[in-house]
């Protein structure tokens, strides 16, 4: 007879936690801590700004390993094919819409307003006419933009040197397999950065409810409402439509796409919800040589649920720190999101490291990303759902512009 297995320890509990339950944890001890030793609080931003410089500095690596592979190893055009086409402009206009709701969604419900975000120093805001912000994306040394953290500029040589390896052909894939190898080490930079992610959830909320008061917890709370109404906006109202005009049988669809969803709502992972995905979708009736093409392409490149916070999220900072933004910059910062978002995937919280890059070009306070990080556990689960909805919606839409029909299934069958 085997003996009763022993009830396990609080540090064993403990130590089975995710960075998630980790951080909701730091995110109380740090409101906490705020509310009732304001003056120990006030002296924890050293915690913060460790990590926010760790962060900071994976960036230019991260860009340019993960836009010169896509770029470059996308292939001839030939090779894109029609199938590959299809896909790419399914995936703009999905991720266009989701950009702009969620900086619409920012503008009208204004969800910064009233947290008065405490900064070390006063952001500089470059107040650059749409000439200067154009002329300025184009660097004179890529190793100077690297150093300075000027996302634009990065981002610019990227495509272009990326463009380059595209027609160098297979002259380039020593170059392509060096971008590899940065985006592997650069994964497993942020993997080991995040380990300091609660510590610094609990300093930047310690720091920020000891200087501007228990209000602030209002904001975040009304960002949070904010980010889910938006995100199921979108679930419903811009893929729902978008499957009605396609023609697809809508209650079916739903049925299908019910359980990588809930997947994806449990794990918080795109990839977890994959293979459930694919088979359903395979049931659905999306035929095998579409799904090959679209399902792939979809998860790096059509993140909508991820480019809706990423809008909702950068706006969202600059009202809380008092930052105005005008017509030219809120321009760029849209075209930067739209370029930065795409591929960077496997990269853990990778809406942190494209806020970051943002953040640090357009003078918008760091210390935000603390913040955001302390609530990204609430948001997360609804973002990664919108996510995989959409790895679903792509290749539907694909097989129905390639003429596809999804019959009722046979009496009896799933």
């Amino acid at each position: 007879m085997t003996p009763p297995r022993a009830a396990p320890t609080p540090w064993a509990r403990l130590a089975r936690l995710s960075l998630a339950q980790w951080m909701l944890l730091a995110a109380a001890g740090g409101v906490a801590c705020g509310l009732l030793a304001p003056g120990l609080a006030s002296s924890l931003g050293i915690v913060t700004d460790i990590f926010l410089r760790l962060i900071r500095a994976i960036v230019a690596p991260v860009l340019v390993g993960v836009l010169i592979r896509a770029v470059g190893g996308a292939g001839s055009l030939g090779d894109l094919g029609r199938l590959g086409w299809k896909s790419l402009l399914l995936f703009e206009l999905f991720t266009t819409v989701a950009l702009l709701l969620g900086w619409g969604a920012a503008l009208v419900f204004e969800p910064g307003r009233g947290v008065a975000l405490a900064t070390a120093a006063p952001p500089a805001v470059n107040a650059w006419s749409l000439r200067d912000l154009l002329v300025n994306a184009f660097p004179t040394s890529i190793f100077d933009a690297m150093a300075r953290g000027d996302v634009l500029q990065i981002l610019v040589f990227c495509l272009l040197f990326g463009l380059a390896c595209l027609a160098a052909g297979e002259k380039a894939r020593p170059v392509l397999d060096l971008a590899e190898a940065v985006v592997a080490v650069a994964f497993r930079f942020t993997h080991l950065v995040m380990f300091l992610a609660p510590a610094a959830v609990f300093a930047a909320l310690a720091g920020t409810v000891a200087g501007s008061g228990a209000g602030v917890l209002m904001g975040l709370a009304r960002f949070v409402l904010v980010s889910w109404g938006a995100e199921l906006l979108f679930l419903f109202g811009g893929f729902g439509m978008a499957l009605i005009v396609g023609g697809v049988p809508l209650r079916r669809f739903l049925r299908e796409v019910r359980e990588p969803f809930l997947i994806a709502f449990a794990t918080t992972s795109s990839a977890a919800a994959l293979p459930q995905t694919l088979e359903n979708l395979e049931r659905f009736g999306v035929p095998r040589r579409i799904l090959g093409v679209v399902a792939p392409l979809s998860v790096s490149l059509n993140l909508c649920g991820s480019t809706l916070f990423l809008g909702l999220a950068t706006l969202f900072i600059a009202q809380a720190a008092g930052i105005p933004l005008s017509w030219p910059q809120q321009l760029m910062i849209l075209l930067s999101l739209k370029l930065t978002s795409k591929g960077v995937a496997g990269i853990p919280r990778a809406n942190l490291v494209v806020l970051a890059a943002l953040f640090q070009s357009f003078g918008l306070p760091p210390e935000g990303l603390g913040l955001l990080l302390a609530i990204d556990a609430f948001i997360d689960p609804i973002r990664t759902s919108v996510n995989v909805v959409g790895h679903c919606t792509a290749p539907t839409l694909v097989a129905r512009w390639e003429g596809t029909c999804f019959p009722a299934p046979a009496a009896g069958g799933g």
